[in-house]
């Protein structure tokens, strides 16, 4: 099967790219998710085949369900380490940057992003690129970065060479941007890849039980919760939502990513379409990350981008309100009334 992505002009200035290059920085978008993690964790590891160091940087902390992956420990925050990440990327040849379509997305990292005279490589699956690079591998048809990151090294000829730490990551990323391979995922060439995965002797098995069955306490508690007294299901609309107050997540001892997934549950309702999330900040007042999933041909993407300052893809997607959660629970309301009609 033939999986390349790159022209030939392509392929060839980012091989000379890599080869040149000596201070490579790699790096993501905010909140960090599976498959920013896990194309990063990835990619590095490949460049490493190359003969080089490379860096990398996220903007800060991702999932406890995360940090099991190879690699992890040498990634640098850069909320807690940012003068020392400002000198490597001002001093960057060469920044790869994943799984995120405009500088906006890594929030407090985009000054020096764009300040650094590093040469841009992106590797995205986002709608509507909006950077300033040398090398722009836009995909939105991917399931994810990490089968746009595989799909590069298998062109680049570095799949004989790919070791089972690159071939984790980018497993995982693929796994948790399709939930599981439930959405987003039924084109032939994401399970040609996923087979050639499983010839280094990747555990696939294991990798759903480290991300999916490794929760807390707290987190299974906060599931019940959230399920019995916080979902609120708009019938009519086939649609519903629910909202986890600052309140909500002291008394159920949140850390990250204790709230991932729980979007997806109330699809599991007959005839469901919508399902959305609002989370009050735990640090900033008057901040409210939403997040959507959909089914179908359902846009969720669209509805981010008009009420919630977001975006994202047709089934997944997320934004943020920078008002108080009445307000925001309006907000979805009036959302749902207007698109699930």
């Amino acid at each position: 099967m033939n999986i390349d992505i790159l022209s030939a002009a392509e392929l060839e200035q980012l091989r000379q790219l890599i080869t040149a290059s000596e201070k490579i920085v790699l790096c993501c978008h905010r909140s960090p998710d599976g498959d920013a993690v896990g194309s990063v964790l990835g990619m590095a590891e490949f460049l490493r085949t190359y003969g080089k160091v490379p860096v990398m940087i996220v903007p800060d902390a991702y999932p406890d369900f995360l940090q099991w992956l190879p690699g992890t420990e040498r990634m640098i925050r850069y909320d807690k380490h940012k003068g020392f990440a400002d000198e490597i990327l001002s001093g960057a040849d060469l920044l790869f940057c994943l799984d995120f379509n405009t500088v906006a997305r890594t929030d407090d990292m985009a000054g020096a992003i764009t300040q650094s005279g590093a040469k841009k490589v992106m590797i995205d699956h986002h709608l509507n690129p909006d950077m300033d690079t040398v090398v722009c591998v836009s995909r939105p048809e991917a399931c994810s970065t990490c089968e746009l990151v595989f799909r590069i090294i298998w062109q680049l000829g570095g799949f004989d060479a790919m070791t089972r730490k690159c071939a984790v990551p980018l497993y995982c990323g693929m796994m948790t941007d399709t939930g599981g391979f439930t959405y987003n995922s039924t084109r032939p060439e994401i399970f040609f890849i996923i087979s050639q995965l499983l010839t280094k002797r990747i555990n696939k098995d294991k990798i759903y039980r480290n991300v999916y069955n490794n929760y807390s306490e707290w987190r299974m508690r906060l599931t019940g919760y959230v399920l019995y007294r916080k979902l609120v299901v708009m019938s009519d609309y086939k649609a519903s939502y629910f909202i986890l107050t600052r309140d909500d997540l002291k008394a159920f001892h949140y850390i990250k990513g204790d709230a991932e997934g729980l979007v997806n549950m109330p699809l599991q309702i007959k005839g469901s379409k919508l399902s959305i999330s609002l989370r009050q900040d735990t640090e900033k007042d008057n901040l409210v990350w939403v997040s959507l999933r959909s089914v179908d041909d359902f846009p969720c993407n669209k509805m981010a981008e008009r009420y919630f300052n977001g975006g994202g893809h047709l089934n997944a997607s997320g934004g943020r309100l920078e008002c108080p959660i009445e307000e925001a629970e309006a907000i979805v309301r009036k959302a749902i009334e207007e698109f699930c009609v």
